[in-house]
This record gives structure tokens, sequence and C-alpha cells, in this order.
């Protein structure tokens, strides 16, 4: 059983190429963008678009003119076969490209012993491709922002949901009082990571996702690929594969400069922040009703998860080993008004369908289902846990003088409680783990060793 695909959209992209379309389903890749996988012209080929409802021309636009300007500069990349903005019947802005035969999935990349081959190499190759990359001359990519003050940038973004956070403002202090000395600004991928990267048995074939490319510090993407969330519980500091002497190995050999490791650790603290950023930004276009989406959902309470990375980055906490509240019973209300099932107990009979039942019809579809049970998951775990965190949160603001969450962030931000005080981290660091063992418990854990 397939997925249902629009006649218009198989038209559409026949008519774009010039050759009949076979084949066409929506793959389960791209939280931003929807990526689809055809065949056409004796060819296999990718559709990355826009989501209809949120078209963003100039965006797509950019990341054409990213693709080109990589090509020229021998960096590892799909072929561009065709960029628009949808008016040709595709439906949303979009890009066409060769599909290359390759792994983009971290956990199989990271664990399975079809890739243990390719691994050790990975790091090293990094560091040369990003160089290849910063080498590109910025007037090649006119369309491109620049940031010039990233850390200003981030923090007006965060600013912007007007939503007190902590351990955010701590964050932001820490990183303001220790900015690196600046470098001339580059061309920066903005997303290079694993699942952004497609790997063969050579090693790196092609450099996925560049729409958050951007001018800035080239040492931004260092820091960014180095972050703990994409090493996907793998110990090694490269995205699970390699060191960072590795990678700055890489690196000079394609440019001749050796990275300052401060300064990249410095940037991989802004990377932390900034996927707290983005995954509130991501979780917006679903509470904000332009894109309703489970996946979408979820990514907000993933903020917590790059804070804790940001606190670790910084020394201000440690992995733990923390029991799943999954194992624990629910704290009982009085009196009790409702029958059963109770609320869990409902929560548990749509998960176990999720997970157990439901056959879905295509990729894309079994993905989500997964996220939508683990959605569940996250608020049986909240049921357990909640009432006795929100106490203990309530006597560490108290303990602080501060009211709410709003006041501390405030203090924090203007200097009134000191960013380093052992009080201030201890609440901060309590909060943020309270909510990653509602989240993702497992999280917390100390990285695989492999």
């Amino acid at each position: 059983m397939t997925a249902v695909v629009p006649d218009s959209l198989s038209d559409a992209l026949a008519r774009v190429l010039g050759a009949p379309v076979t084949d066409l389903h929506r793959l389960s890749a791209g939280a931003s963008r929807e990526t689809w996988s055809f065949d056409a012209g004796g060819r296999g080929l990718i559709l990355r678009r826009d989501p209809p409802e949120v078209p963003e021309p100039e965006g797509m636009a950019r990341e054409a003119e990213c693709f080109r300007a990589a090509a020229r500069a021998g960096v590892p990349i799909p072929e561009l076969l065709a960029a628009g903005d949808g008016a040709d019947g595709v439906g949303s802005p979009y890009l066409l490209m060769e599909r290359l035969a390759g792994e983009t999935l971290p956990p199989r990349l990271l664990r399975s012993e079809r890739w243990a081959a390719v691994r050790p190499r990975l790091a090293r190759q990094f560091g040369d491709i990003l160089g290849r990359i910063h080498a590109i001359d910025p007037a090649d990519v006119p369309r491109l922002e620049h940031h010039a003050d990233a850390l200003t940038l981030l923090r007006e973004s965060h600013a912007a949901f007007g939503e007190p956070r902590p351990a955010m403002e701590l964050v932001f202090r820490r990183l303001a009082e220790t900015r690196p000395d600046p470098v001339p600004p580059a061309l920066v991928h903005g997303d290079f990571r694993n699942g952004n990267l497609l790997v063969d048995d050579s090693g790196v074939r092609a450099v996925l996702d560049w729409e958050l490319a951007h001018v800035g510090d080239p040492r931004e993407d260092l820091g960014w690929v180095c972050a703990r969330a994409w090493r996907f519980g793998a110990a090694p500091e490269v995205g699970g594969y390699g060191t960072r002497e590795e990678l700055f190995a890489g690196y000079e050999a394609a440019t001749g400069v050796r990275p300052d490791p401060e300064a990249v650790r410095w940037w991989e603290v802004f990377a932390c922040a900034r996927w707290a950023v983005i995954c509130r930004i991501q979780a917006e276009r679903h509470l904000g009703g332009s894109e309703r989406s489970v996946e979408m959902a979820v990514l907000g309470r993933r903020i917590a998860e790059a804070e804790h990375d940001a606190l670790l980055a910084l020394g201000l906490t440690e992995p733990a080993v923390v029991a799943d509240a999954m194992g624990g019973p629910v704290p009982v209300e009085e009196p009790v008004v409702h029958d059963r099932p109770s609320v869990d107990e409902l929560l548990e009979a749509v998960t176990g369908f999720l997970r157990e039942e439901l056959t879905p019809p295509d990729p894309r579809t079994a993905y989500l289902a997964k996220v939508a049970a683990n959605a569940l998951t996250i608020a049986r775990r909240e049921l357990r846990l909640g009432p006795a965190q929100r106490t203990g949160h309530r006597a560490r603001l108290h303990a602080l003088g501060c009211a709410d969450d709003g006041e501390l962030a405030a203090r924090i931000r203007d200097g009134a409680l000191p960013a380093d005080g052992p009080d201030v981290v201890a609440a901060v660091r309590a909060s943020v783990t309270a909510q990653v063992a509602v989240a993702n418990p497992r999280y917390l854990a100390p990285p695989h060793r492999t």
C-alpha cells in the first residue's frame, strides 16, 4: 500500500522535466521542508519544496544560489536540475536535484557495522569540506544575509517570543562575556551536521540542506558540527565520529588555517543556544497555526535538551542516569471525579495503538506516528513528575528571591544576580534537568563509547 500523491504534482514535475514521473512518494526527511523521491527520464530525482501553506520563495532562491556556488567550488553536492517559485504547478518554491545513493540517518551511520569502515574518516573529511565551503567568495552568493553579530541576532530571536528562560539568559551572559576575536566573514553553511550529510563507502557523498546558509563567522560551522545534539548519544566530539583535532586537521589541510580550539568551543556553546531557539521557532509553526504538525509541536519540548547541552559545554552540569518516570505511578488527586480509564490510561491506550497496531501506508506517516507516540509519552511523564517538579521549582525561585521565571531571567540578564553564582547555577541546572527528565530522560545519560 502506498500513499496517495496528487496527480497535479506528478503532472507538474513531468512538465518541468519533460519526462514522465513514476514512483513519486514523500520521504520522512525534512521538518521544515517536504522531501519527495521519484524517477523521471531514467534518473532517480529528489524534490525539496516548501510546505504550500508557508512558501518562502526568497529562501529557496538563496539555497539554489548556494548549490551552484558550492558545485563550482568542488563541494560534494547533488546536481541541481531545476529551481522555481512553484507557479509552474509544483505548488510552492522548490529545488529539483539528482538522487544519490548513500545513508543520512545518524543512528545507522553511528552504530551499524555496515558503516564501520567509513566512520573513522568522517571527522577529517568534515573539516576538509567545511574549508572548501568557507573558501567560496561571498560575492558568489549575493542573496545571502550577512550575520555580523550572530549573538545579538540570536538573543533578539529568543526575546521575540516573550517567554522567560533563565537557562538561556545564563548562557547568553556567558557568551557575551567571552566572545572570541572576530575573523573575516565567509559563507557559512549554517546546518552542517549529522543528518544533512549523505555518506557512502567513500565518506561524505553530498552536503544537503543549505536553507540556513548565510555570511558570517566560519567558526560557526565548526562549533555546530561539534554540538552534542548531532552526536546522537555517541561519545566522539565531532558528530559522534572523531575528535576536534581530526576536524581541525582536515580544515587546515584545505585552508592553511588552524582553527582556534577555544573559539570553536565558544561557537559550540552558541550552537546549543541556537538549536534551542530553532526548536522554539519550529514549534511556533504549530502553535501559531501556520502549519499544524505534531513534529513541530514536539520540537518545543526539545528546547531543554539544548539548554542542558549548553550547560554541559560550559561545565555547569554533568551527565546523569535518571530513571524513566514511566516506571512509576501517577499521583492521585482527590476527589476522583471521572471514571476509568484515567487520563494516563487513555494516553497509554492511544500510545499503544500508534506503536503496535497502526499500519502506516508510507514512511513519512510511520515516522509521524512514532513522533505522536513520543508526544503522548511526554504527557504521561508529566502527569507523574509535574506536581513534585512544580513544588521544587517554586522553592528554588523563592530561595533566590524571585517570584517567577520571568523575574529570575530578568535578574540574570541585567546582572542583578551573578551568572556564575552557585545558587543561580544550581537553580537553573535543576530546572533544565527536570524538563529533560519529562521530555527525554535518556538524553541526560553519559554518551555511548564506541
